[in-house]
């Protein structure tokens, strides 16, 4: 396993128990560092590749979804996609959503460009604090916000989709939903 998959199985798993870590060989092991309970990659490794984080709810995956995903991952080596939570999904806007959040992270798993998708958590610095991304990308239609130092923010507003085909409200709302 290298530095890079080691980063993804780490970012996913929200670090390693020392058991997941001992069952490593001992390359893997000499790459990770002890970080409280549970083992990281070492910095030294992770500085290595450039990790791309971008987000949003995804109740229904349009092309507008696609398009943002493609020009994000193009702005570093790895792409993470957090999928909003259902409580915060309800709480910005005002409804629940039509799929519940492992459902939602596991329909964006799967889209090409994505390399690990996972559910943000109930604050946005643990999420960042879980993924150490270099470049949060915003899609066209979310609004920046203030990023922890050492984070770079681009806002992909070049990616623009027919709003009669990538609005999940028009979508839902045309579906009768």
């Amino acid at each position: 396993m290298n530095a890079r998959e080691l980063y993804l199985l780490c970012t996913k798993e929200n670090g390693l128990s020392d058991s997941q870590a001992a069952k490593l060989g001992r390359k893997e092991q000499s790459l990770l560092e002890k970080r409280g309970e549970k083992f990281f990659l070492k910095a030294s490794e992770r500085a290595k590749f450039s990790v791309v984080l971008t987000g949003g709810v995804f109740d229904v995956l349009h092309i507008g979804h696609a398009l943002t995903l493609q020009e994000a991952r193009k702005l570093g080596n790895i792409l993470i996609v957090v999928v909003a939570r259902d409580a915060t999904v309800e709480k910005i806007k005002g409804k629940k959503p039509l799929h519940e959040a492992e459902y939602r992270r596991a329909m964006v798993s799967e889209l090409k460009p994505v390399d690990l998708a996972i559910v943000g958590a109930e604050d946005k610095l643990a999420t960042f604090a879980r993924v150490s991304p270099d470049i949060v990308a915003f899609g066209y239609d979310q609004s920046p916000f203030p990023l922890p130092q050492n984070c770079k923010s681009v806002h992909l507003t070049q990616v623009k989709a027919d709003a009669s085909l990538a609005k999940t409200s028009r979508i839902i709302r045309e579906l009768g939903l």
